[in-house]
């Protein structure tokens, strides 16, 4: 049987795996031990499965596939930022990041995620939009994302440690919304205690302001983050910017966000690239005090990260400095985002996984 007609196992739950193994005529606790070698210990070989009988191996090697995406390069940025180029079974690529987060000397990783190929939104300061879309990502695909770069940071870190990756964040290629039904069975996946068990408020889904996905989110019921890439507050900078808001425009967009917030009572996240003479002015600042404040909301300055070929600059460090006392004074909570892989291409809106490109 060839690949295309074999049944794929990654992103079946575990009662559709107990499905799967009765059809093959095997008993139902095999499913468990399936489960636990894709999602506990992300193997990809039947082969590898120890306590499974050799000749369910082979039998399994017959009819069914895991489908791992595949690991290419890894470029390793001077913070310890690591970028993956992964690769799916149709030769289609993603970029992969895993940021490493220090407390108390024990070292976690949050993995930064795609989903999609390329991306439709097309923001006017992004490598990944400029070149173009090409498909949504299947859930399992997604998942396997995070599988994947996990078991590649065991391996490079000599780990075996089902909790390097405590975090995942919906901020790679492509805007997780416009891929609603994937993207959400991909997050229950992850989810999954006896799975991959990553915490709902461990998991930031980021959107450029996808309202129809924002309101279907609420509906999910879900401890996840909310991100909004904000980026400017009048509509007519933003219609430059991020395209997306000529379907949505600002008010649309923040009455969305604020029943979501009032909903969910959970803060939601407002990304905001700062981009030298664009959206850094004093006016810039008083228009998202006005836009924010009556919101349950976190604001997240991102100074940009230069894309060869995009027109954009990043602003000096007294701007960003400037931009910032300016919110808190008028009384906004704000973080300043600590750069991380800037040197290796891995940072905001510098994913692109061009197969000619340098990794």
């Amino acid at each position: 049987m060839n690949g295309q007609n074999k049944i794929e196992l990654l992103g079946m739950s575990q009662s559709e795996l107990e499905d799967f193994v009765t059809s093959i005529s095997e008993p139902k606790f095999r499913a468990r031990q399936l489960y636990k070698w894709i999602y506990q210990k992300q193997t990809a070989s039947f082969y590898e499965m120890s306590d499974l009988p050799r000749d369910l191996r082979y039998k399994l090697d017959e009819v069914a596939q895991i489908s791992l995406p595949r690991f290419l390069k890894q470029r390793v940025s001077r913070d310890g930022t690591r970028k993956f180029l992964l690769e799916m079974n149709d030769k289609k690529r993603v970029e992969t990041v895993i940021i490493p987060q220090t407390h108390d000397k024990n070292t976690q990783y949050t993995v930064c995620i795609s989903s999609q190929v390329g991306c439709p939104v097309g923001c006017a300061f992004c490598a990944t939009g400029a070149g173009g879309f090409q498909r949504n990502l299947q859930a399992y695909e997604i998942v396997g994302q995070v599988l994947s770069s996990r078991r590649e940071l065991a391996k490079r870190l000599k780990r075996n440690d089902t909790e390097l990756i405590t975090n995942v964040v919906y901020m790679g290629m492509g805007e997780p919304l416009l891929n609603y039904d994937e993207m959400i069975k991909s997050v229950y996946m992850l989810n999954e205690h006896k799975g991959i068990n990553i915490g709902q408020r461990h998991i930031t889904i980021s959107t450029a302001g996808e309202v129809t996905g924002i309101k279907k989110l609420l509906q999910e019921d879900l401890q996840v983050t909310l991100a909004i890439s904000l980026h400017a507050c009048d509509n007519e900078l933003r219609n430059e910017l991020v395209p997306l808001n000529k379907k949505y425009p600002l008010e649309i967009l923040l009455a969305a966000v604020r029943e979501y917030a009032e909903k969910s009572n959970r803060r939601v996240t407002f990304e905001y690239v700062l981009l030298d003479e664009v959206n850094t002015r004093k006016k810039d600042a008083e228009a998202m005090i006005k836009l924010l404040k009556p919101i349950l909301a976190n604001v997240n300055l991102i100074p940009y990260n230069e894309v060869s070929g995009l027109n954009f600059k990043r602003p000096a460090s007294n701007r960003i400095n400037q931009f910032y006392q300016w919110l808190t004074a008028g009384g906004l909570n704000v973080t300043l985002r600590e750069e991380r892989g800037t040197d290796i291409e891995a940072a905001c809106g510098q994913l692109a996984a061009k197969k000619d490109r340098q990794m």
